[in-house]
């Protein structure tokens, strides 16, 4: 008896809740992803062996370039704001505080403030900036900036970072970290590349033993 031919239909897969599905995490992801701000100006990091995150909240983050220029960054609008009104009181200078709580940086010394901030932010580039004056220890305005912004966090967490090039000159380092203690800031951490540890290396067979003794536990 011939066997019967079944026809044959193509597959019909509804796609409509995938859909659905895909579009609400694409949604979920643009509102939750936090963008990388733009930077003072392009360094190149030395490379380290350490695997510590660096700190995404209250950053108090000082650029050194490869030319020596120092420049400042702080993420926390409040803080800025009063570190605004502190230098406008103390030094008397005057200037639109609301740009200077989104300004990404500052790159110029404490005269030039008001002239900086009236530069539309997109033409604020870390290249045309002078920087800081740091490179002179006779006129370190780092050590006033670190004074008043550590006044602004006073009883609360700062995360001091520093982010220096690996064609910076030591005197400008120096001088970043002279500002440092006569603030009295002594806990800071230094932005670096990672790398992985070179095999046969000491670190290597401490992190292996490490390891290890995890394995037999």
């Amino acid at each position: 008896m011939a066997r019967a031919k079944l026809p044959r239909k193509s597959t019909h897969i509804d796609m409509t809740a995938m859909c659905d599905v895909a579009f609400l995490l694409l949604a979920f992801f643009i509102l939750t992803t936090k963008f990388k701000p733009a930077e003072a100006v392009s360094v190149t990091v030395p490379s380290s062996v350490s695997d510590k995150a660096a700190p995404e909240s209250d950053v108090v983050l000082i650029t050194i370039d490869k030319d020596g220029k120092v420049f400042l960054s702080m993420d926390n609008e409040e803080k800025k704001e009063y570190v605004a009104n502190t230098l406008e009181n103390e030094k008397g200078i005057k200037f639109n505080v609301q740009e200077f709580k989104k300004a990404q940086f500052i790159g110029v010394s404490f005269s030039k403030l008001p002239e900086f901030l009236a530069i539309p932010p997109e033409q604020r580039k870390g290249d045309n900036m002078p920087g800081i004056p740091c490179k002179d220890s006779t006129n370190n305005e780092m050590k006033e900036w670190l004074r008043i912004i550590k006044s602004a966090y006073m009883g609360q967490k700062m995360n001091l970072l520093v982010k220096g090039d690996n064609a910076s000159k030591y005197p400008s380092f120096k001088n970043v970290i002279s500002a440092f203690k006569y603030n009295d800031l002594l806990k800071f951490q230094i932005i670096t590349n990672p790398v992985n540890v070179p095999i046969g290396s000491e670190l290597y067979k401490q992190a292996k033993a490490g390891l290890a003794v995890k394995k037999d536990g």
